[in-house]
């Protein structure tokens, strides 16, 4: 054996001596039965000695009061609700609005959560407005106050109203900057009287330095800073006033990118961090005869229910979401409504022939399309692993394939099987 050899396997053998020498003088050997955990003594070797024990009924007595005592402290400084425990508290649950789309709200876990910052962004002419427009609509027809900031300066008050809006009650603001429109929107989350926020939309919101600034200035993460900021006042008061603030955002396009999505949205990372839920839509056709388009939208983020949901329905020119052919054919998927051919029948009556026919008695007959409605959120919410799918709430791997490199969402988001809720 080598001379260095030896000297390290000798020195091997002392260290573990050290080691074990120290634990047998003093009595210590491993068992079952006698849990031990290694400490070094001031002398600078280990030694074992038994864990802590557990707890006795009086010191689990002591420590609940100590906790109660520490709890009732903090809501008299901060108020009542401050801190609660989950398990005792049934105002966790999370209250919601509809987005006009029976399938997409089913998506949602119920529809866009009070309470929260929701993020819808797209292209162009992708149906981001006429969605939001449908949740202020929704929102004012159970009571509900709904504000516009219209950081664009385009809303059309006529396409509104034909959506369902009340524009008589609708607050509407055309801000000058984007301080003024994101103080506006503080002032009226803080107000706790407004149940809905649309900003339309972060692209729009220019900072004051810019707009007093020349062309040739350069101003670098600017807007980025002002939503950052933004976030953080908005989201402490957002729970407390049960508001919904959606923000509108547009796409843009990151140069020199190879691997990955070459799509960003406007204002920073700030928004996308905050957001409890982000929608991103797409147009994908025109309707025959042109008398719409069908627009896919995907659940890219949701920490209200499961995200990566895909949802396909139709948005019509003049009117906004066809909602009563998605919930149709949501229905026949179930059969709740029964589609024979071209016949529809329900409660086994024939009630029209054809699906424009159809739609068309259900907006004459509101209590059976509430029957209707309501037999279908409890058919899709009730549905279990191993039930039997319907086409209108399908899983595929295809459109996994086919958005892992072109959505603004980014391939980390959108990794995962998705499930198709479709209305077509």
């Amino acid at each position: 054996m080598h001379a260095s050899t030896q000297i390290l396997f000798a020195l091997l053998i002392c260290s573990t001596s050290a080691f074990h020498l120290p634990l047998a003088r003093h009595g210590a050997f491993l068992s079952q039965s006698s849990p031990l955990v290694l400490t070094r003594h001031p002398g600078g070797v280990l030694a074992a000695k038994k864990s802590k024990p557990n707890p006795t009924p009086d010191e689990d007595k002591q420590k609940k009061a100590v906790l109660d005592t520490v709890l009732n402290s903090i809501e008299r400084n901060y108020g009542r609700g401050s801190i609660m425990r989950l398990g005792d508290n049934d105002s966790m649950e999370v209250d919601s609005i509809s987005t006009g789309a029976l399938t997409l709200d089913v998506a949602l876990g119920g529809g866009l959560p009070r309470g929260r910052v929701v993020e819808i962004y797209g292209p162009e002419s992708s149906g981001k407005t006429t969605l939001a427009l449908h949740v202020a609509a929704a929102s004012q027809k159970t009571g509900g106050v709904a504000a516009f900031i219209d950081a664009e300066h385009a809303l059309d008050p006529a396409y509104a109203e034909r959506l369902g809006v009340n524009v008589q009650d609708l607050l509407v603001s055309q801000p000058d900057s984007g301080e003024m429109a994101l103080d506006i929107v503080d002032q009226l989350v803080r107000s706790a009287a407004v149940d809905v926020i649309i900003i339309d939309s972060v692209a729009a919101l220019v900072p004051r330095a810019e707009l007093e600034g020349d062309m040739s200035d350069a101003q670098i993460g600017l807007q980025a800073r002002l939503m950052s900021k933004a976030m953080r006042k908005i989201t402490g008061s957002l729970s407390k006033s049960n508001c919904c603030v959606i923000f509108l955002n547009q796409l843009r396009s990151k140069v020199g990118v190879i691997y990955g999505s070459p799509e960003v949205t406007s204002g920073g990372n700030a928004l996308k961090f905050y957001s409890s839920v982000r929608l991103d839509t797409r147009r994908k056709e025109v309707l025959p005869d042109n008398v719409g388009i069908n627009v896919k939208v995907k659940v890219v983020k949701n920490k209200i229910a499961a995200p990566f949901k895909v949802i396909f329905f139709d948005i019509l020119f003049g009117t906004g979401i066809d909602s009563l052919g998605c919930m149709l054919d949501a229905a026949a998927d179930f059969d709740i409504v029964v589609r024979k051919g071209s016949w529809y029948s329900y409660n086994d009556t024939n009630f029209a022939q054809g699906k424009v026919r159809a739609c068309a008695v259900l907006e004459e007959n509101p209590e059976m399309r509430e029957e209707i409605e309501q037999q279908v959120r409890d058919a899709l919410l009730n549905l279990k692993n191993g039930d039997p799918v319907p086409s209108s709430v399908v899983a595929v791997d295809d459109i996994v394939k086919e958005e892992a490199g072109g959505e603004a969402g980014g391939v980390g988001e959108a990794a995962g099987v998705e499930t198709v809720v479709t209305s077509e």
